[in-house]
């Protein structure tokens, strides 16, 4: 052991290598998160940090990974602090690798301060409540799924789905009403090299990079990159949002490659194993990620994330899924079924929810209407998806003329207002319009989730006939 003209304390006592993990003999001092660097016996070196320490032996995970390294001829310099990023408003329009390191040909941004990258907890008395709207330019969202300042809602995938489609069309997309700054940081966790192309040409090209910050970390990267690559991007939102005063968007995708790294790092430091092999403290290291979105009071700034996974096999149920919609307030499912009849985006609506849509809607914010039409559209799909079940059992013909009303609205639900191009970006108001547009399909005797007065405004008809005077009581 010595001290490193470099700053910290250098050992070269390395007794086990396994994994990406890194066995450290002697170490009397040392602490959980800290920042190690390894060199090795050519110069080249290594970032890591502390997983756990005591009696004299320290495991550091390698960033980097292991490969190259042997027990003999390298050196381990603990250096006293946890990883950090630099920030300043120059990290605005660049792109970063899953460690925070430039991407884009451009030297690495000159810092105001640096930030731990495990970021600080917000106190629960200190947060505010989210109630603001967020316009993501996606109807199905938008008017039924809507996304407030502060949320967290998940999309929930499956393999093959679009979901990396959404991904880019919201971050093209997205904004908050009024004059106030608003930025998006992307984090690509685990990504093949032609999604994160994808994900740079997107943004390049719509010009949103220049509000955004995209980190990409491939799937050819370590695993211990992924585990670092969300809270890297995080820490730069809470700049942005707490020091900056901007309302950040946070896309993180794929979640499922995080918790993929996570439990194959389980598995090397021979941790007893949870379900389906991830480990016990799952639910906790997913909640130290997506509780970092929020308003704080007294900062203009608010943090919203869309963490994105897949789940294996579509099961809603698997560990991941399950978790994360204990933690986050609602989900966006996208539907495989809906996908196969070359509908985009195939949000499944009867699976999904925002839990916080209520407070973030209505009058001054979106439009007074919103609220009614948002459940009168869930009451009016549901029922017309269970028609379809029954008409494939009795026939079309055993129906009755208000059910095949119900059945041309389910139709039309789908083909105009879910359906919607990758480059349509949509306002509030006209996603509200296409409801009703859908919705005159039906009698009017069947709005009974609308008020009279929303009727006599908004709704047209087949044939665009006015409205009867007895029709919608039931909303009143």
């Amino acid at each position: 052991m010595s001290s490193s003209s470099w700053g910290g304390v250098e050992y070269s006592s390395i007794r086990e290598i396994r994994g990406p993990l890194l066995a450290v003999e002697g170490v009397t001092r040392a602490a959980y998160d800290e920042l190690v660097e390894i060199e090795l016996s050519s110069g080249e070196r290594r970032l890591g940090r502390v997983l756990e320490t005591g009696v004299g032996l320290a495991i550091v995970q390698v960033f980097e990974g292991t490969s190259g390294l042997s027990t003999s001829g390298i050196k381990a310099r603990f250096l006293g602090r946890a990883l950090e990023m630099p920030v300043s408003p120059d990290v605005v329009g660049r792109v970063f690798d899953g460690l925070g390191r430039p991407l884009d040909g451009l030297p690495a941004p000159v810092g105001e301060e640096r930030l731990d990258v495990n970021g600080s907890p917000i106190n629960p008395a200190s947060r505010e409540y989210p109630e603001d709207f967020i316009q993501t330019g996606v109807s199905v969202i938008d008017g039924m799924l809507t996304l407030v300042r502060g949320q967290k809602l998940p999309i929930f995938s499956g393999s093959g789905l679009p979901h990396n489609l959404l991904a880019a069309q919201i971050a093209r997309q997205a904004t908050v009403r009024g004059s106030e700054e608003f930025a998006v940081v992307f984090a690509a966790i685990g990504v093949q090299h032609d999604e994160a192309e994808f994900f740079r040409k997107s943004l390049e090209e719509s010009g949103a990079l220049k509000r955004s910050v995209l980190f990409l970390n491939l799937a050819d990267n370590p695993a211990m990159e992924r585990i670092m690559t969300p809270r890297v991007a995080l820490t730069v939102a809470e700049y942005l949002a707490f020091e900056l005063d901007m309302h950040v968007l946070v896309i993180l995708t794929d979640m499922t490659n995080y918790a993929e790294a996570l439990r194959e790092i389980s598995a090397a430091r021979e941790e007893v194993p949870g379900r389906k092999g991830y480990p016990g403290y799952l639910y906790t290291d997913l909640a130290t990620i997506y509780e970092r979105a929020g308003r704080i009071k007294g900062k203009k700034g608010s943090i919203t994330q869309l963490p994105i996974l897949t789940m294996p096999s579509d099961d809603i149920t698997h560990p991941i899924p399950d978790l994360s919609g204990y933690i986050t307030e609602g989900q966006v499912v996208l539907s495989r079924e809906l996908y196969r009849k070359g509908i985009y985006p195939p949000v499944g609506v009867l699976m999904s929810l925002s839990r916080l849509m209520k407070d973030g809607i209505g009058e001054g914010k979106t439009r007074g209407d919103h609220s009614e039409v948002s459940n009168q559209l869930y009451d009016a799909y549901s029922r017309a998806v269970d028609l379809r079940a029954l008409a494939e059992i009795i026939g079309r013909g055993g129906l009755s003329e208000v059910d095949l009303k119900y059945l041309e609205f389910g139709d039309a639900f789908e083909r105009m207002f879910l359906s919607q191009p990758y480059t349509e970006n949509r306002s509030i108001e006209r996603t509200l319009d296409l409801a009703w547009e859908v919705l005159s399909v039906l009698p009017e005797s069947e709005l009974t989730k609308i008020k009279r007065s929303n009727i006599e405004k908004y709704y047209r008809g087949k044939q665009g006939q006015t409205a009867s005077p007895t029709a919608g009581a039931g909303g009143r």
